[in-house]
C-alpha cells in the first residue's frame, strides 16, 4: 500500500493503538520511521521496539508504555505536511508544553529532538510534536 505521508501514518497507527489500549503496534519499516521510533524510545514514550521480518516485509514492532491506565504519550501531532512544509532555524525551534514534550526535527545531521538540535545549533523541518 502506498501512502502519501508515511510519517502521518506512523503517528496515526500509534495514536489508534493508544486509543484502543493495545500493548503494541506494528508499522512498516523505513529509515525515517525507525529514527522517529528510536527517539520516542530514548525519550521514554515507548517501552521498546524491534525491527522484525514478517512474510518478506520488514516491520517495526513498538511496545507502548502504560502507567496503570494512562499512556506515556498524551498526544502526537504532525506539524510539517506534504502540502505545507514547516522549517525553523536554530533560534526559532519550538518548545512543546514549555519543555515537557518534544518536537521531532529533521536536520542535516539526522532526525533529532528540539533539545538536541538547540544544543548542536542546527535547524530543520519540524516533523511532529509529542507530549
Amino acid at each position: 500500500m502506498v501512502t502519501t505521508d508515511p510519517i502521518a501514518d506512523l503517528l496515526t497507527r500509534i495514536r489508534n493503538a493508544i486509543t484502543a489500549h493495545h500493548d503494541s503496534v506494528s508499522i512498516p519499516t523505513s529509515k525515517m520511521k525507525k529514527s522517529i521510533v528510536e527517539i520516542l524510545f530514548n525519550e521514554g514514550f515507548v517501552s521498546s521496539y524491534e525491527v522484525a521480518e514478517e512474510n518478506g516485509h520488514s516491520n517495526i514492532k513498538v511496545a507502548l508504555k502504560y502507567d496503570g491506565k494512562r499512556n506515556a504519550i498524551t498526544n502526537l501531532k504532525r506539524i510539517s505536511k506534504p502540502g505545507l512544509r514547516v522549517y525553523c532555524g536554530c533560534e526559532d525551534l519550538p518548545r512543546v508544553l514549555g519543555g515537557y514534550g518534544i518536537a521531532i526535527i529533521s536536520t542535516s545531521r539526522g532526525v533529532m529532538t528540539d533539545k538536541k538540535a538547540r544544543e548542536l545549533k542546527v535547524g530543520g523541518e519540524v516533523l511532529a510534536y509529542v507530549w
